[in-house]
Order: C-alpha cells, then structure tokens, then sequence
C-alpha cells in the first residue's frame, strides 16, 4: 500500500527509526540513545521493530523548540 491507500483508510503514515533519523540528518543510534534517555519521540512496536507516528514525531519536534533568548538592554548589547 501507498502513502494515498493508508489515508484513504484514516491511516497515517510512519517512519522506521531509519527512516526517523535520515529526516533528522542525524545516525540510527541517536535516536536510541534519545528513547533510551526517555526524551525521544513515542513509538509503536511492530514486532521487533519501533515506528514513529508522523504527528507524534511532529508533536515532539514542537516540544524541542528553544525560547528566543532576551537581547535586553540598548540594541543587545551588553
């Protein structure tokens, strides 16, 4: 099945670790280390296997964003 049969079912679709990590340009193992470390995106295990959801790993992503720092004080500087 194609990307347009899974939608077609109310499915959506999701990514194998590798799949996860080439998305991020980052290795397989950082994504382990980060689910190890508990501060990766949820998973579904597929028999030996963990798939990611596109909007959990979406929600994720939101969650990592950083608060724009304060330049307080005249035009930044310090």
């Amino acid at each position: 099945m194609d990307a347009t049969s899974l939608s077609g079912l109310g499915l959506e679709p999701v990514l194998t670790t590798s799949e996860l990590a080439k998305y991020l340009g980052v290795h397989v193992q950082a994504i382990y280390d980060l689910r190890t470390d508990g501060r990766g995106p949820s998973g579904i295990r597929v028999g030996r296997e963990i798939r990611y959801r596109v909007s959990d790993v979406l929600r994720w992503l939101d969650g990592l964003h950083e608060p724009v720092p304060f330049m307080g004080g005249r035009g930044g500087q310090h």
